[in-house]
């Protein structure tokens, strides 16, 4: 079995920080692994580790043992992004694949679609049976990849994943759905599938120095538009950026110092003065 993750690494702003042109400064600038994806990277290794587990009791039965399960990420980032792909390797992806050349570098927005089709393209050659994408990224927040993914290959799909009991024998995924209103909803997905994983449906793990270690020697594979079967069309979106800019603030905070008899004291005060409580 092969499980593809999409994992990208998402921009962090300085509490401080200046825009140039349409971006913020990269001086003011760190990158990270995105939320989501860790969250989608976890649950791909612990299928993974369930798999190597039943290996183990089919071996001690002496019956026929299941297939490996493989794990592959995927990102669509510059070279840059090699140092979150190698935490996701460390944290036991088997191998990655990060999508870039010199026409995506030359975008300054790549949408869902566009993205979605970058990963398609891959996902066509990897041919996995599960692909789990984070919900949403931490940064653009288009909350939409993965289902363009989903549609883009003709696989079923569910968003919003917080529970995933998954049947390889079968050929089912057992998910819940967190809804709006706080209901859930729970169904069936058939493989292959592409699954938006919510934060909370498990435990991310630290990277442990040997798991980083192991991570230097892991494929990593990059891959150019040719390489994929595509052309510079593929980039093509009719979003734009326009400008960039800083939110006004539209209030002030008041801090109130001292011990809680004398700030209590200065809050109510401020309340009375606002009409609350009237």
């Amino acid at each position: 079995m092969k499980v593809l993750v999409t994992v990208t690494d998402v921009a962090v702003v300085d509490d401080e920080f200046e825009i140039d042109g349409l971006d913020v400064d990269e001086r003011y600038l760190t990158y990270e692994l995105n939320e989501w994806d860790d969250y989608a990277v976890e649950e791909a290794v612990q299928i993974a580790e369930a798999g190597d587990s039943a290996e183990q009791s089919s071996a001690g039965n002496q019956e026929e043992p299941d297939d490996d399960v493989e794990v592959v990420t995927v990102t669509v980032g510059p070279e840059r992004s090699e140092e979150t792909i190698r935490k996701a390797l460390a944290k036991g992806a088997d191998r990655a694949v990060r999508v870039w050349d010199d026409a995506i570098a030359e975008r300054d927005l790549l949408d869902a679609e566009t993205k979605a089709d970058l990963l398609a393209a891959v996902a066509r050659e990897e041919d996995p049976d599960l692909i789990l994408s984070g919900v949403q990224s931490g940064d653009d927040s288009f909350a939409a990849t993965g289902v363009t993914l989903a549609e883009k290959l003709g696989d079923e799909w569910a968003a919003v994943v917080n529970q995933l009991d998954l049947d390889t024998e079968g050929g089912v995924a057992s998910v819940h759905r967190e809804l709006e209103g706080g209901v859930e909803e729970l169904t069936d997905v058939e493989l292959p599938a592409v699954l938006t994983i919510q934060t909370g449906i498990n435990e991310p793990r630290y990277a442990s120095l040997r798991g980083i270690r192991q991570a230097q020697n892991k494929p990593l594979d990059v891959k150019t538009l040719a390489d994929l079967g595509l052309d510079e069309g593929a980039l093509e979106t009719p979003l734009r950026r326009t400008a960039t800019y800083e939110p006004e603030s539209e209030g002030e905070a008041t801090v109130f110092e001292g011990g809680p008899d004398e700030t209590a004291g200065e809050l109510a005060a401020v309340l009375r003065e606002r009409g609350a409580g009237q």
